[in-house]
């Protein structure tokens, strides 16, 4: 829910403001809010492992936002937007499956099933751009990012978890920057964009969420739930805007939520 909400609020920030000068502001302001209370709450320094493995973690967020925005901007939604988010949702509950084992039936069939209603959420309508390699390969680059940040960040140690995502913040924000750079584009004003700054903040709690998720059910488990974020997108779509919900949409929510109680069982 964090994450949709996130989601949301960042792209109507995108409206006003490049996508990754969005990036940057909500990198930002998760700094601004997770190192204080990491240092309130009397967090030390992450070890060096937990520390390399956020760093690992943030960049490989990065490019998976990178990558999707680049095929959106070439008009590929219809391809990269569900297969990048289905890649990055599978990839941990394959990992899991590899070394911890396969799930019981009903977390199987609720990962499953919640995999169906992100691709049925994410997918829009309207004619779709040809198909090519480029389009491909910026979906399955996006997917292997998100999948990389799922699997990477919740391998740091158990304990402290705010100045650990901080370091993965980071990480996206020196990123994030080096690119607007290399672009000729102005590193954004803080005030520029509130909406930016708010996304960052829900962004970063959506982050420490699926941490603690990942460290007690599993990231098999936590990535899956955490990948529905689209339909808490796509319901405040609705009630805020005003957004006509399609029945894919629909049947695709209805699906996550049965999928979490698949799952919870």
């Amino acid at each position: 829910m964090t994450w949709g909400g996130g989601d949301f609020v960042g792209g109507l920030a995108a409206r006003r403001i490049s996508h990754f000068q969005v990036v940057a502001l909500a990198a930002l302001s998760g700094l601004a809010v997770f190192v204080p209370i990491g240092i309130l709450r009397g967090e030390g320094l992450p070890s060096t492992s937990s520390a390399l493995w956020a760093l690992a973690a943030g960049l490989s967020g990065a490019v998976g936002v990178a990558a999707l925005y680049a095929g959106l901007a070439r008009g590929s939604a219809a391809v990269i937007a569900p297969t990048a988010t289905v890649i990055g949702a599978s990839l941990p509950v394959i990992l899991s499956g590899l070394t911890s084992g396969l799930p019981r039936v009903n977390q199987g069939a609720g990962m499953l099933l919640g995999l169906a209603g992100i691709w049925l959420v994410t997918r829009p309508t309207g004619p779709a751009a040809p198909l090519r390699r480029t389009t491909l390969l910026q979906a399955v680059t996006a997917g292997l990012g998100f999948g990389g940040y799922f699997i990477l960040i919740a391998q740091i140690d158990p304990g402290p978890v705010f100045l650990p995502l901080s370091v993965g913040k980071l990480a996206a924000l020196l990123f994030s920057s080096v690119v607007l750079v290399a672009g000729g584009h102005a590193l954004p004003a803080p005030r520029s964009s509130p909406l930016a700054l708010l996304a960052g903040v829900l962004d970063g709690f959506g982050n420490l969420f699926y941490l603690l998720a990942a460290q007690q059910l599993g990231i098999a488990v936590g990535a899956v739930l955490s990948s529905m974020a689209p339909g808490a997108t796509v319901v405040l779509s609705v009630l805020i805007q005003h957004e006509p919900l399609r029945r894919a949409q629909a049947l695709g929510v209805v699906c996550c939520v049965a999928a979490v109680g698949l799952i919870s069982l």
